[in-house]
């Protein structure tokens, strides 16, 4: 590379960070002073979001495809800034006097705006989600031209589509794009600073002195750490890279196989999506469809995301007994009490945002204040202390981090706008019923499998915005809790980031262990098989969403819980102390659904049988060795 080529390229990447910090800024500044109105403050997200992607993800990755791809990215870019700009600053203005209609000029830069976010999502996600809009898009200009009960409906013209879409907040614009532009990008940034000042790194000491002389050490550190983890990440393929890249090697040194190690990280690190208080950042998004406090949200996933990391550590726990794989050495291990005293203080903001959200503060309020207590906080030691360039790159990093969510939101509301112009979502809901004859039970294994087709190949967030949309009406018109409805949803979108063929979470483990993708997903799947079940006890026994009054009804739903997915976990894995025999397996499985149902006399049945069997089984092991039942 000459000298004048390496100077440009320096520069366009100086400039790429330049936009980022502005981003953050942007984000920090409306969270600490007050947000624009809904329309800018969204339209100027995206746009940032848009030109960002153009210059960090490439247009093509074939060779001949990178002499065009500065053309490409600049004109992108232009297009971007003139589409949003139009939104921003001429018809938030102007629109109310036209009464919403489209113009030649906003049907024109409408058409831009939602090519240009179907190619940022394509960059950043691949495919899936592109594919699925472009199959709406189609839908919406050609569905009167089928015939087809559910499917058909009056038609759509360009300019509805337009004006729906491009100049309101029903569209591109919905609520998904503009929790993203407010709630999401602030915590965010958040959790980037808070990694940045080497958060994630005390909760790898801390989880190591808890569990590493455990029987399966190795493999408890990745579960206790990808929780910790998970709580400030919220992302399952950001957890495995982060968490992975020291665990998956220390499980295969202690004996674990690679694709054992590379899925047991993989199903650990979907837990980091389920557990409070980023979620992902789609806690944010069930608030606002749900309309629940950010706060809400968090205390009803608390539990469920408990009882997924616990149904892991089960499995974690009976492989490793069946491998016959210790813990680590004692004397290798941190000890617990010097790790809290040297970085303890970095839990400290997290601590702040929960104390800010129990005292009233807005989530944004709270998410600014916190970030700024990181900066004061992580300056408390000199090798936590966050300089003016660790700051620039924590900003810089949570801008780029915001942009699969703003994807995924934008690309979502296309579709979002498609399924309320042409009624397919209300058509969906009824078909659904209709399949499931008026049984609960039967409707939630079909929310249950659309959840997870939907999920495969594309984020969390698009996921949870597809099925929240067609799937959790359904499941709310039927009974349901409202939130409850949505955690069931949200809960499979997570769990079918390790669900194959197409898993993502495992792919990112696979790489790291080296292994085959679609193996390590089946093995993931199979280690992370009694997640399965939690989604359903939220349905029947709500409680454990902590909503209740009566905390003994919230007890009881827990423990109906564990003992289901204990029998889950030992009927699945095929060892509980010992090999199973099939027809232990099978009574303990056939067991689980006693436990779910809303009945007093089968509670009693299932949770009798799962101990019965369980102390049977443990009466009757072989050669237990002192010490080899202690998790």
């Amino acid at each position: 590379m000459s000298d004048e080529k390496a100077s440009g390229v320096k520069k366009v990447a100086l400039l790429i960070s330049i936009t980022a910090v502005a981003m953050a800024l942007f984000h920090l500044y409306t969270a600490g002073f007050g947000r624009f109105p809904a329309l800018q403050q969204r339209s100027i997200h995206l746009a940032f979001a848009l030109i960002l992607t153009f210059y960090l993800y490439p247009f093509s990755k074939k060779e001949g495809a990178r002499k065009w791809s500065a053309v490409i990215n600049f004109g992108s870019s232009i297009g971007a800034l003139v589409s949003c700009g139009n939104i921003a600053f001429v018809v938030y203005y102007v629109l109310y006097e036209r009464a919403g209609a489209a113009t030649r000029i906003d049907i024109v830069l409408g058409t831009l705006l939602i090519i240009l976010v179907i190619d940022m999502t394509r960059r950043i996600m691949g495919w899936a989600l592109p594919i699925i809009t472009i199959i709406f898009i189609a839908y919406g200009f050609l569905g009167s031209y089928i015939d087809i009960p559910y499917i058909s409906h009056s038609g759509m013209d360009l300019s509805r589509f337009i004006a729906y879409t491009y100049l309101s907040t029903e569209g591109l614009f919905t609520i998904p794009l503009g929790v993203s532009a407010t709630f999401i990008a602030v915590f965010v940034i958040f959790a980037a600073f808070l990694v940045n000042s080497g958060v994630g790194d005390f909760f790898m000491e801390a989880s190591t002195a808890i569990a590493g002389d455990r029987i399966g050490g190795a493999a408890k550190i990745a579960v206790i750490s990808s929780a910790a983890m998970g709580s400030v990440s919220g992302s399952s393929v950001g957890n495995v890279v982060t968490t992975g890249s020291v665990t998956i090697p220390l499980m295969r040194k202690m004996g674990f196989p690679a694709l054992l190690a590379a899925g047991i990280e993989a199903t650990a690190s979907t837990g980091g999506q389920i557990m409070p208080p980023l979620m992902g950042a789609t806690a944010f998004i069930i608030a606002s469809v749900v309309g629940k406090p950010y706060l809400t949200i968090c205390i009803a996933a608390f539990v469920p995301a408990v009882l997924s990391f616990l149904s892991v550590y089960i499995i974690v726990h009976f492989e490793a007994q069946r491998h016959g794989i210790k813990g680590l050495p004692k004397e290798s291990l941190p000890r617990l009490l010097p790790v809290i005293k040297k970085k303890g203080h970095l839990i400290l903001p997290i601590l702040v945002l929960i104390a800010m959200l129990l005292m009233g503060f807005t989530a944004m309020k709270a998410g600014f204040y916190s970030l700024i207590a990181v900066i004061l906080v992580s300056a408390v030691q000199k090798d936590t202390r966050m300089g003016i360039k660790a700051i620039f790159l924590a900003l810089e990093k949570g801008a780029k981090a915001v942009l699969p969510i703003a994807a995924a939101c934008a690309c979502s509301g296309i579709v979002v706008g498609v399924l309320t112009l042409t009624g397919l979502g209300l058509k969906i809901s009824y078909l659904l019923v209709d399949l499931a004859h008026g049984s609960l039970p039967v409707l939630l294994l079909l929310a249950m499998g659309v959840s997870i087709i939907l999920g495969m190949g594309i984020t969390t967030t698009a996921a949870y915005l597809l099925v929240a949309i067609v799937v959790a009406p359904v499941l709310v018109r039927m009974g349901v809790p409202e939130l409850a409805a949505h955690m069931f949803v949200f809960y499979y979108a997570v769990i079918s980031t390790i669900t194959p063929p197409v898993a993502l979470a495992a792919y990112a483990a696979a790489g790291i262990a080296d292994t085959d993708p679609l193996k390590t997903a089946l093995v993931g799947f199979r280690v992370g098989i009694a997640k399965f079940v939690v989604p359903f006890y939220l349905i029947y026994r709500p409680d454990i969403l902590l909503v209740s009054a009566d905390p003994l009804k919230a007890v009881y739903a827990l423990g109906m819980s564990l003992l289901g997915i204990w029998a889950l976990a030992a009927s699945a894995c095929g060892y509980a102390f010992r090999e199973l025999k099939l027809y232990e397996r099978l009574i303990l499985f056939a067991a689980i659904p006693l436990t779910i149902a809303s009945n007093f006399t089968w509670n009693s049945i299932g949770s009798g049988i799962i101990i019965v069997v369980t102390g049977y089984i443990w009466l009757n092991a072989s050669k237990v060795k002192p010490g080899q039942l202690s998790a």
